[in-house]
């Protein structure tokens, strides 16, 4: 069996892999990533957030996919009947990006895949790990090859950003239940003939069907369009009897009052893909030689495309952690890293929780609005939830939740003077 040495095995090429390995390659440290699947590959999770463009721009990365010409995502639209709510990136809370895309991931994550490789670093695809054993922080990873081949590959330390694969939490029996209820969901791609020219067109929006449902539109800049049905797993399973992805879509479209004229008739160019309780969570973010990070650690529901920017926060935060314990430091990883990433994600996960609750709704489609809210909720869907200079990230537990409530006991006031 053959041997190879490196400093850092990162497992998986998506966007938190590349940053990872890339920031790892920019500062001189030996790095081999091993990829399970075939670039391009579909997957899902195709609405970024600003918060990445931080990350894209440090590991060196931003130049190669900006001269893609990913369609630009400069807020989103949330839509409830005739209610619009409209969030403009460039009027948030704090400093940041106030811009993103919106992005076929076979294209985007390829195009990162590439650039990596272009920077020199040794990237493997169609290599699948199958066993890891570790001594200390050093570690031992049989790896099996796209000929059937089997190696190892000797490492100082191990990123696991595998995503939905989940390497390390599989192998080392670190997985444990999500927080969030199960949630489902269904999604394809259209060639978005009946797009309309202008802002209406492009523009990435979410239309609730029901309180716990709604549909998304992502339009690309290839003339293409995702669209996906999110709700509870019991509700989706329901839209078709027999399981049929493409009965199941085209029976959401048609809830939609605003876009079944524009997507009810349009054929879909692959079978509509089911993703089943897709909310994960992890017992632990790292060990003696390893770190989790991106959907390989926690994914939590795509309501507000927190999980690219979860990805390539922790990539980037365990590459620089992982590169100074190389360099002889001493890591406090569950206060560097654990407790830092689980305060996004507990932010987020607020969030998540209080748009099924309805409250966060409640907020979103309040008239009039209330511009200094707006603008620090838009901060947090931008992606900057560390910020605790944000009322509503540092108190996110109890803020939306009791503005929810003083809206609905201010409406129903007025019902009762009525």
């Amino acid at each position: 069996m053959s041997k190879e040495f490196v400093d850092v095995l990162v497992i998986g090429a998506g966007p938190s892999g590349c940053v990872s390995s890339s920031y790892l390659k920019n500062n001189n440290v030996s790095v081999k990533v091993v990829e399970k699947t075939k670039f391009p590959r579909l997957v899902v999770g195709e609405s970024l957030i600003p918060r990445v463009m931080d990350h894209f721009d440090e590991a060196g990365l931003f130049p190669a996919l900006d001269k893609m010409g990913f369609e630009k995502k400069l807020g989103a639209r949330f839509l409830r009947g005739d209610e619009v709510c409209i969030f403009d990136f460039s009027n948030k809370f704090g400093e940041g990006w106030d811009w993103t895309w919106q992005v076929p991931r076979a294209d985007f994550d390829n195009t990162l895949a590439q650039e990596v490789i272009n920077k020199g670093v040794d990237l493997e695809f169609e290599t699948e790990v199958i066993d890891i054993q570790f001594d200390g922080t050093d570690s031992v990873t049989t790896v099996k090859t796209k000929d059937g081949e089997t190696k190892e590959i000797h490492a100082k330390f191990v990123i696991d950003s595998s995503g939905y694969g989940r390497v390390l939490p599989r192998l080392l029996d670190l997985e444990k239940p999500s927080k969030l209820s199960p949630h489902s969901a269904i999604f394809s791609h259209v060639d978005d003939i009946n797009r309309e020219p202008g802002e209406e067109g492009t523009l990435i929006s979410f239309d609730i069907i029901e309180t716990e449902v709604w549909l998304w539109v992502i339009p690309f800049s290839n003339g293409n369009t995702s669209l996906g049905i999110v709700g509870p797993t019991e509700y989706i399973d329901k839209l078709s009897e027999n399981g049929d992805t493409t009965e199941a879509l085209r029976k959401a479209i048609s809830l939609s009052d605003y876009y079944v004229k524009r997507f009810g008739d349009v054929e879909f160019l692959f079978e509509p893909r089911h993703l089943k309780d897709y909310s994960c969570s992890v017992k632990s973010l790292f060990g003696d030689g390893f770190a989790l990070t991106g959907n390989a650690s926690e994914f939590l529901d795509p309501v507000f495309s927190s999980g690219m920017a979860f990805a390539t926060e922790s990539g980037m935060l365990a590459a620089k952690l992982a590169l100074r314990q190389l360099n002889g430091e001493k890591i406090n990883w569950q206060k560097e890293y654990t407790d830092y990433i689980l305060y996004g994600v507990d932010v987020f996960t607020t969030y998540v929780k209080e748009w099924y609750t309805g409250n966060l709704q409640e907020l979103f489609f309040h008239q009039p609005e209330n511009p200094d809210v707006k603008k620090k909720i838009c901060a947090v869907l931008a992606g900057y939830v560390w910020n605790k200079d944000n009322p509503f990230v540092k108190k996110h537990d109890t803020a939306i939740k009791n503005l929810a409530n003083l809206i609905k006991s201010e409406k129903q006031e007025q019902q009762n003077q009525a």
